[in-house]
Order: structure tokens, then C-alpha cells, then sequence
């Protein structure tokens, strides 16, 4: 069973990856900086699931489950800059101009990314990719910690 949940958390943690990349390449999204950062840790979680069927140790599952836990909080942060709850990182959300030379001002229009990560370029009722990654990250993170259990129940 143990092995079956953490396919299920690895498989998942592809899938999502591969949407993201989906959008990106098949949809011609480009992403922002906040959507490259909750890629990197399910990059780990597919990583610590291949480990985790080769080597049946109880203290990957909670590996996994924190890598899934660290994109959810990624998504959950980068849904909160697009509904502007709070600032993004200064160099993918646009913000107040200050006392900027007209020489700063122009550099920094030159050096911002084409990608802000206050926009939403896709939502499906409602929400954006990063509150539905957010979520299925949870369910992910779920798995994971049902995977350990199940492991740590049985002694594997």
C-alpha cells in the first residue's frame, strides 16, 4: 500500500509539472519568477519518490511531504501577490516608483522580466494555476504523510 501511495504522490507531483510545462511550451505562457520556484520542489518530490520505490525508507515519504508542502506555500504566497494581499519579490511584481531618477526609472523598466507575477494570465473558477497548484500540493503532501504512516505502521 505504501508503495502504491507514494506512485500516486510521484505520478502527482509529475503531472503537475508537466501542466506547468504544458502551459508554458503547448500554451505559450512564459512563467513568472514565483511559477519557476513551485517547480523546483516537485522536481525533488518526483526525485524522492523514485528513491523512495527503490529504497523503502519511512523517512522519505515525510521528504516528499515536505517538498509538497514547501510548493503549496509557494503557491499559496504567489496567490496572495496576485490578489494583492501583499507584495511580491521586487522583480516580478510592479510597485511604487519612489524617488528614482529618470536614468533609475529607465533601467529599471529595461531589467524588469516580461513576466509579473501579479498577473494572472489563466484561472478556472475562479482560480489561478498557482491556487490550484497550492491545493493539489496539499493532496500531494496528504499522500505522502498517508505513505509514511502506512510504512512506519508496518515497519518497512
Amino acid at each position: 500500500m505504501s508503495r502504491f501511495l507514494i506512485l500516486i504522490a510521484t505520478a502527482g507531483s509529475a503531472a503537475l509539472l508537466l501542466g506547468a510545462f504544458g502551459f508554458q511550451y503547448i500554451g505559450d505562457m512564459p512563467p513568472c519568477k514565483l511559477c519557476i520556484w513551485q517547480r523546483y520542489p516537485h522536481g525533488g518530490a518526483i526525485a524522492i519518490g523514485i528513491l523512495a520505490l527503490a529504497l523503502p525508507m519511512a523517512v522519505l515519504p515525510y521528504l516528499g511531504a515536505l517538498a509538497a508542502s514547501v510548493t503549496a506555500g509557494i503557491g499559496a504566497y504567489h496567490t496572495g501577490v496576485e490578489h494583492g494581499w501583499w507584495e511580491g519579490p521586487n522583480s516580478c511584481t510592479s510597485g511604487p516608483i519612489g524617488d528614482l531618477s529618470s536614468e533609475d526609472l529607465m533601467q529599471q523598466i529595461m531589467s524588469a522580466p516580461l513576466v509579473r507575477c501579479d498577473d494572472v494570465p489563466w484561472e478556472m473558477f475562479g482560480m489561478s494555476m498557482a491556487s490550484w497548484n497550492a491545493i493539489a500540493s496539499l493532496l500531494l503532501a496528504m499522500i505522502w504523510i498517508a505513505a509514511a504512516n502506512h510504512m512506519r505502521k508496518n515497519r518497512i
